[in-house]
């Protein structure tokens, strides 16, 4: 039977620092531990881990690698998808779904793909106006399959991935702390008990804890922290060059944490004890409206226009093309063929859709103008002034969003940082 502490670990940014809290809040002991945090996001997931050895100082790793990265050195994240055969079963997750000969099997064999699942487990109680009114479309669900199974499922495939890791890397340890393993799972602020259960369910059905563990193990608990205690954070949250122990630290100061991912764009508040005042997703993020102008940018042509080239354009944009844009000025290409691909007519050349800057600055335009509507709406009812805003999640990476958000709070005398750690 497993020793086993399952701890919910509130959180719209990183899944390292919910190790962090349950570190803090564990007791080494005399036995050797091992802590896995689990970060299932919506577009890209991972896992760190933390070795509790008697005598020796902690640090957080993170599992670097993963099945179908091999070639690459591996990474930190491996994307949120999954393929289901017609009898349900799973046959390939993360990054081995984006290889070539599962994707050609997968279209042979009439095989699911599941990306997005992870929507269909959020709160419904939030203001996803974004996403009742249809610009995210929810992905439907594999039939005969829940969210939670589908959860369960991927769960199931990050412990293993994490478990061969830590055994190729840490020799005889994974045998030691197998029976004491303390699972942190990340959620977002605004979910509340309904989505804790689901994620317990899917923890249970994932084979990583029994319900008989579940009533018998006293260590087996919720735990809901917030995100930027300073205890927790890595010192990078809010370090940047301009910043210094001048700087108003009274207890009046109120904090904003913009969490800006692939998808959708939420915002939390913080007074200055850095408790949460409230949470809100407030806008998704641009592939979606990507994919609405290559329609309409290549609408007549033969055979640019097909649904599958333009989709796939979208994901080369929402993977490259956006994170690289600076300025209206220049043009942007998103790079999805080959020499032959050309069509003057349609601004295609070698392979390349070349796309007008302006076009592409449009794109930004609802995201920073919901999150500059969201921050005012929190500064006029929040009971401590805003002084601090931190702009982190994927999408912050966009040197164009942060220059534009940037425009805007810095004239308000409004702290506006992106810690290096931003992703």
């Amino acid at each position: 039977m497993h020793d086993i502490r399952l701890l919910f670990y509130g959180t719209i940014n990183c899944y390292t620092r919910g190790t962090h809290a349950l570190i803090h809040a564990s007791s080494l002991g005399p036995n050797e531990k091992l802590v896995l945090a689990f970060d299932v996001g919506t577009t890209f997931s991972g896992v760190s881990y933390c070795m509790l050895c008697p005598g020796e100082l902690p640090v957080i790793q993170g599992v670097a690698r993963y099945p179908g990265q091999e070639h690459v050195g591996g990474g930190s994240k491996i994307p949120s998808i999954l393929y289901y055969d017609l009898q349900g079963d799973v046959r390939a997750v993360g990054a081995e779904a984006l290889q070539e000969h599962i994707i050609e099997q997968a279209e042979d064999e009439g095989w699911v793909k599941l990306a997005w699942w992870k929507l269909h487990l959020r709160a419904k109680h939030l203001a996803s106006s974004h996403i009742r009114d249809g610009d995210i479309e929810l992905p439907p669900q594999l039939e005969g399959k829940s969210a939670v199974e589908v959860l369960a499922d991927f769960l199931r495939y990050l412990f293993q991935c994490a478990r061969t890791y830590i055994q190729e890397s840490h020799v005889n340890f994974w045998r030691s702390a197998e029976n004491s393993i303390e699972f942190v799972l990340t959620h977002p602020n605004g979910w509340e008990d309904q989505q804790q259960q689901q994620i317990r369910r899917a923890v249970e059905l994932a084979g990583l804890i029994s319900s008989m563990e579940e009533q018998i193990s006293p260590s087996l608990r919720f735990c809901v922290t917030n995100v930027i205690a300073p205890n927790i954070l890595s010192p990078t949250i809010i370090d940047a060059s301009n910043y210094s122990d001048e700087d108003d630290q009274s207890d009046s100061q109120g904090v904003i944490l913009i969490e800006a991912g692939d998808r959708t764009i939420d915002l939390s508040a913080y007074s200055m004890k850095l408790s949460p005042t409230s949470f809100e997703e407030i806008a998704p993020a641009e592939c979606n409206r990507a994919r609405t102008l290559l329609q309409k940018k290549l609408l007549g042509s033969e055979h640019y226009s097909n649904p599958t080239i333009i989709a796939q354009m979208a994901d080369i944009f929402d993977k490259t093309t956006r994170h690289r844009f600076r300025t209206p000025d220049d043009p942007s290409y998103i790079k999805f063929g080959t020499l032959r691909d050309k069509d003057l007519k349609y601004n295609i050349r070698s392979g390349q859709l070349k796309l007008a800057g302006q076009d592409v600055a449009d794109l930004f335009e609802p995201s920073i103008e919901a999150i500059i509507k969201a921050f005012e709406q929190q500064s006029r009812v929040a009971s401590s002034p805003i002084s601090l805003v931190c702009l982190v999640g994927s999408f912050a990476a966009s040197d164009w969003l942060f220059a534009r958000l940037q425009e805007y709070f810095l004239p308000l005398g409004i702290r506006f940082y992106r810690p290096d750690s931003h992703v």
